[in-house]
């Protein structure tokens, strides 16, 4: 009897976990599926060049899957129940239960509106393409002159304000940021990115908390009104909120609490990925949601999954940061470079190189949803070939 995986998400980390565990496992001994809500792959990392206009490569999940064993499931999760080992899904045929022995958790996150009065009104997001598409919609309708505000000052924010300033120079551009401009980068980092923002003519409103959004204007703490004549939200993400209505151990923000393997403290049988999953990387720190952070948490995921039901053994390799990728517009580009636990160090790479550095990542890292085994190490792809050679079966996990 096959041993039945279900895969939940096919954002970089559930397609990765997904195409890998077909890798790794023999079609005769598993059968897994993965439930996505839509048909294509998402590239969140490129959401905010899709919202300045630009045109993004399709790349259909029936193309990307193709002739690798994994059935695609087009449907949203409704519940999951660990108890009975069962997810709730509904599709365009109505709502069904499907049973799973082991479930990876994929499913992400969303805009965070933080509980500011007006956000959910009146602010754009960029945090999954239908958000994209309604902000690229509203942008293409602005006249020149009027106001964007993006609020955030973290590298969704960075990124986005600058997409924008450099698509509409036109458009009076300017960014709302809680602490400093990059204030977390090196000094060289900062000296950059002041530099291409003044290029790109964006005000920068430093130190500035955002209070209340409105159709025209944005209000800080300071007393004083923004003009707006869109308001883009960056501040961060929220996961979704279907892991908090489990059994399943959570933190306070919902993400699922996990070990080095990514498999869930309290379930076993369930592992989770991504922005889902509370992971403890260097320095006794969480990584942070990432696309840097979960593509090696799903790496691990499935190994661990395949080496638990093959008898091998089970990978434990820390997760760790290099670098910050971040694309400044289609010309320029920052290259932070960083210690294991993210803080930044002296070295960086800027300009046009940092740019193409920086286009190289996102193409890689849509690479690597197709070709999942991209980062194993040369002696566990030996070892993996060599095992699915002799024909290992697979056992019942520890």
């Amino acid at each position: 009897m096959q041993h039945r995986i279900i895969v939940l998400g096919a954002g970089y980390t559930g397609a990765i976990a997904a195409g890998r565990l077909a890798k790794r496992l023999r079609r005769e001994d598993v059968a897994i599926t993965l439930v996505n809500a839509e048909p294509d792959f998402v590239e969140r990392v490129r959401m905010h060049q899709l919202a300045a206009g630009q045109d993004l490569r399709p790349r259909p999940f029936s193309e990307m899957f193709a002739g690798t064993g994994v059935e695609l499931r087009i449907a949203k999760v409704t519940g999951i129940d660990v108890d009975r080992k069962t997810v709730a899904v509904i599709d365009a045929n109505g709502a069904e239960e499907l049973a799973y022995d082991i479930l990876v958790y994929a499913l992400g996150s969303g805009w965070n509106a933080q509980g500011v009065p007006g956000t959910a009104e009146h602010a754009y997001e960029i945090a999954g393409r239908p958000g994209a598409l309604r902000l690229r919609e509203r942008l293409a309708r602005l006249d020149a002159g009027q106001s964007v505000v993006v609020v955030g000052g973290g590298l969704t924010g960075l990124e986005a304000a600058t997409e924008i300033a450099e698509a509409r120079p036109d458009l009076d551009v300017a960014l709302a940021a809680r602490g400093g401009l990059g204030d977390w980068l090196s000094p060289k980092g900062r000296e950059h990115l002041r530099k291409v923002f003044g290029k790109l003519r964006i005000t920068v409103h430093e130190h500035t908390a955002v209070t209340g959004v409105e159709a025209d204007r944005v209000a800080t703490a300071d007393g004083r009104a923004i003009p707006a004549a869109v308001t883009v939200w960056t501040t961060g993400f929220a996961v979704h909120p279907t892991a908090n209505a489990t059994a399943l151990e959570v933190t306070g923000t919902g993400q699922i609490v996990v070990d080095g393997t990514m498999r869930s403290v309290s379930h076993p049988d369930v592992y989770a990925v991504g922005d889902a999953a509370m992971v403890m990387g260097p320095g006794d720190k969480p990584l942070r949601m990432s696309c840097a952070s979960g593509t090696p948490a799903a790496w691990q995921a499935a190994d661990a999954i395949a080496a638990r039901l093959t008898g091998g053994r089970v990978p434990n390799t820390p997760i760790r940061y290099f670098n910050q990728c971040i694309s400044l517009g289609r010309k320029e580009g920052l290259i932070q470079y960083v210690t294991a636990d993210d803080r930044a160090v002296r070295a960086v790479l800027t300009g046009r190189l940092a740019a193409v550095y920086k286009e190289l990542i996102c193409k890689g890292a849509a690479w690597g949803v197709a070709n999942p085994t991209l980062g194993l190490p040369t002696r566990r792809r030996r070892v993996a070939r060599d095992r699915a050679a002799a024909g290992s079966a697979v056992k019942a996990p520890a």
